[in-house]
């Protein structure tokens, strides 16, 4: 690959001449290779949005109703519209082939689906190729977007490349992220002007936070691709499964100072479960991008910055399912025009650029031939003969107290095409018991074997000490799930039964009948919390008891259960009952008729039993505030509780009346903005009864304004070597981030935060380097880092020695109120569903902490 590095005088004399040319109309021309004809009746972008590619940015709408124009157009393409993302914006694909595999599609999706199990192992040569095009991810990356729409006219209307579309399918997906897109579209167009001038300092050039680069909920949807927590994510793996494409372009844009990278990444870098053969496959195609953007003089580079390991990321899920992934990262304009090292670099430059390389990419799948869809058949064959060699046939997950986290698992699984099955028993494997209909067997003998294994896998060594992205995402870990492999023996006398994707969640009940005077159910349901709130919001009394007590029936609840009663609420037994039961069906509660106050332990008027307020939140965010962060919190409440939270824009703190809320909320992030009146209004506020949870860097802000007194742990300082060779200097700064791994922790289960577990131990993830100290106060301490805390991924020896014994959480008592801090984070991209309960039991029972437990 030195070509590939190699860059001569004259194409950086083209480049710079390209990358100011902003000046010039932008035309067909200037974006499409020569020596082809376009058949008339197919519409160009121009003639459909009224002005040429790369004078505005599409907006979402204008760019759908252009691809619906198209596929009326030509016998070649359908459209597909497979989702809708949360703001209602529609997910489509534009489906590109000859007319008559137009007519079959079907059949094709069928024979593909046939090289991954088997059925066509042997017919693979005549099968049609898949290339599925993934554009703008990244809301604010859109030179992706606005090349779609010239790639999708060349390949529709091209008269030369219809021959070829009898062995190739096309799927072309505009935009992967219609809401952060449609939120950059607006703000780049708003602040144009007619002439630019690439200053750094535009505001067309800064968005306003939290920016366009994410979805709805300000989430990365580029590390969704194996969580699958959104319908983005969840509308395109749907179409990724049924297609299975050969070849995966994943287009994005980086820092404006750079050229243009394509994949390979790092070699060193690769997830060791990807075959060689995919590096070596990657690196051939590389060869057609390097000639395609040598012909318009484009600086280019590869094998650096970026990796493999992920397999969350776009141009990663396909290299563990028989596909070649292939990453594209062009330099920013960000607006229309922007100033750079170069000179300038324009917006109609990086669109080209981005068309460039999908026309190499067809170029090449075109001349490889079918050697990728044998290269897909090797993959799977393999794949099998490493499921029958494994002395492990199956992984078994569940939690007999909390079936709603084994099922969202189950649902992620079902999500990639990986067969999951029901325990129909009650079983124990190596002490460890698994009941009936609580727990999923996940067999080894299926094709998506090495996906399975990336996901339950647990790894410490690596050959590389620098990740792009997390090591480690091992997901019965993130749900906190008893899990475990399984010997053959077992596996084959268990009683199990498949289930389908799409399966419903089972429905919770009431036990007892209507008049009781309270009800009473456990916290260790993952919706518990939802249901507790829906209660509170219709005006009933909520009760948390912090002993454990046991009713006349014998039915025994611990710390952290939930009663409720009519209280205030004004209406009959009748509907008092009608409402608990829709709560119990909709959250998958069991929830228990009190027959009696005089219970066990101790009884239901006990002061040990505390009344609940409803959370009234606000989360600060805005100038300063981690989006993704504050996102997470957001999608939490706003999608899997149902509570309503106020997003507060630092700006209006300072005239915000804070007693209208019970709970404030600072993600982390900076907030000097807030300054000393600000700092002194919390302190107020807080010492007046009102909760903060805080979380990373807000910590450290805390501490500062004399707020809360948590203290760090300080970096070591570096071995005093009087020379170190420079080269080394990015690898040995870098090995030392914690960029993601997963630790185990222990809980206080006796500590309100710790209420709804039954086990002390928990796997916690981390991914930053703030190391707390353990309050002098023991009670403050409810979460600990273990002694030997390292469960799955890559920490520096240095760190992983200021993290044992370290704080994860701790409670500081403020006047009246209470400050709960979380280093690190409980609600990491949604999918760790196993911590959720640790910041929600803060919600709700943060209210209730003894002032005398805190720091």
């Amino acid at each position: 690959m030195n070509l590939l590095k190699e860059v001569s005088f004259t194409y950086l004399f083209c480049f710079i001449l390209a990358s100011i040319s902003y000046g010039q109309e932008t035309s067909m021309e200037y974006y499409l290779p020569s020596g082809y004809t376009y058949d008339p009746k197919v519409p160009t972008p121009a003639s459909h949005l009224g002005f040429e590619v790369g004078e505005w940015h599409a907006s979402h709408d204008q760019v759908v109703s252009y691809f619906r124009s198209l596929a009326a157009s030509s016998d070649r393409l359908s459209l597909i519209e497979y989702g809708k993302s949360y703001e209602m914006r529609p997910l489509v694909m534009l489906v590109v082939t000859s007319p008559s595999n137009q007519s079959d599609l079907e059949t094709i999706k069928s024979n593909r689906s046939g090289l991954r199990n088997g059925q066509t192992f042997d017919q693979s040569q005549e099968i049609p190729l898949v290339m599925y095009m993934g554009h703008t991810v990244h809301g604010n990356e859109p030179s992706g977007v606005q090349a779609s729409l010239l790639t999708a006219y060349h390949f529709a209307a091209a008269n030369e490349v219809g021959e070829d579309l009898d062995n190739i399918v096309l799927l072309i997906d505009p935009v992967l992220n219609p809401d952060g897109m449609n939120r950059f579209s607006s703000w780049v167009n708003m602040h144009k002007s007619y002439h630019p001038n690439g200053d750094k300092n535009n505001r067309e050039l800064n968005e306003a936070w939290p920016g366009g680069r994410t979805n709805h909920y300000w989430f990365d949807l580029n590390r969704d691709w194996l969580p699958v927590q959104h319908p983005e994510s969840r509308g395109r793996i749907t179409q990724i499964q049924e297609w299975i494409p050969n070849v995966v372009l994943d287009f994005h844009e980086m820092g404006t100072d750079n050229t243009y990278f394509f994949q390979p990444g790092i070699p060193s870098r690769n997830h060791p479960l990807t075959p060689q053969k995919n590096f070596e496959i990657t690196e051939r195609i590389a060869q057609y991008h390097a000639k395609f953007l040598d012909e318009i003089g484009s600086l280019y580079y590869s094998q650096e910055s970026f990796d493999d390991f992920y397999y969350g990321k776009g141009s990663t899920y396909p290299d563990i399912q028989g596909a070649i992934g292939i990453l594209f990262e062009q330099a920013s304009s960000r607006g229309h025009v922007q100033e750079n090292v170069y000179g300038k670099i324009t917006f109609p430059f990086t669109i080209r650029n981005q068309v460039r390389t999908t026309l190499s990419s067809f170029q090449a799948i075109k001349e490889m031939g079918q050697e990728l869809n044998k290269y897909m058949v090797d993959f799977y064959r393999e794949a099998k003969e490493e499921s029958e060699s494994d002395s492990n046939k199956a992984f078994i997950f569940g939690n007999n107290d909390d079936y709603a986290r084994s099922y969202h698992l189950a649902d992620i699984l079902l999500h990639h095409d990986i067969e999951v099955y029901e325990l129909k028993e009650d079983v124990m494997v190596n002490g460890v018991p698994f009941g009936a209909n609580k727990a999923f067997i996940v067999p080894f003998n299926q094709p998506q074997y090495r996906l399975i294994k990336s996901m339950f896998e647990t790894r410490t060594s690596f050959q590389d000490s620098l990740f792009y992205d997390v090591s480690a995402w091992t997901l019965p870990m993130a749900f906190n799930l008893d899990h475990m492999a399984l010997s053959s023996r077992i596996f084959n006398l268990a009683n199990v039964e498949e289930v389908e994707k799409g399966f419903p969640m089972r429905k919770g009940r009431i036990m007892g009948s209507v008049g009781a005077n309270s009800y009473a159910f456990e916290w260790h349901g993952y919706y518990a919390p939802k249901a507790a709130y829906g209660l509170m919001d219709k005006g009933y009394q909520v009760r948390v008891s912090h002993e454990p007590f046991e009713t006349d029936l014998g039915i025994n609840f611990r710390r952290g259960s939930v009663l409720v009663e009519k209280g205030n609420a004004g209406v009959s037994d009748q509907e008092f009952y009608e409402d608990l039961q829709l709560a119990a069906e909709e959250c998958g509660l069991t929830i228990h008729a009190m027959g009696t106050g005089y219970t066990s332990g101790i009884n239901l008027g006990s002061p040990s039993i505390d009344v609940l307020k409803k959370p009234e939140v606000a989360i600060l965010v805005d100038r300063g505030a981690s989006s993704s962060d504050a996102g997470e919190i957001w999608h939490l409440f706003d999608q899997r509780l149902e509570i309503p939270l106020t997003l507060m824009p630092m700006d209006r703190f300072a005239n915000a009346d804070l007693n209208r809320y019970n709970l404030l909320i600072l993600p982390s992030g900076s907030y000097n903005s807030l300054g000393k009146s600000g700092a002194e209004k919390l302190k107020n506020w807080v010492n007046q009864g009102g909760t903060i949870i805080a979380r990373g860097s807000a910590m450290i802000w805390l501490s500062q304004q004399e707020l809360a007194n948590y203290s760090w742990k300080t970096s070591d300082k570096d071995e005093e070597i009087p020379q170190k060779a420079y080269a080394d200097l990015e690898r040995e700064r870098g090995a030392r981030v914690t960029g993601g791994a997963i630790f185990k922790g222990k809980l206080d289960i006796t500590h309100p935060l710790g209420y709804g577990y039954s086990d002390s131990s928990i796997f916690l993830f981390k991914n930053g380097n703030q190391f707390l100290k353990p309050s002098s106060n023991s009670y403050a301490n409810p979460l600990l880092y273990t002694d030997d805390p390292l469960a799955s991924g890559y920490i520096h020896p240095s760190n992983l020695d200021k993290l044992k014994d370290s704080g994860m959480i701790q409670v500081v008592t403020q006047g009246q109120g209470r400050i709960i801090g979380f280093v690190d984070n409980p609600n990491f991209r949604a999918f760790w569903f196993g911590t959720n309960k640790l910041f929600l039991n803060a919600v709700f029972f943060g209210q209730t902490i003894n002032p005398q437990s805190g720091r």
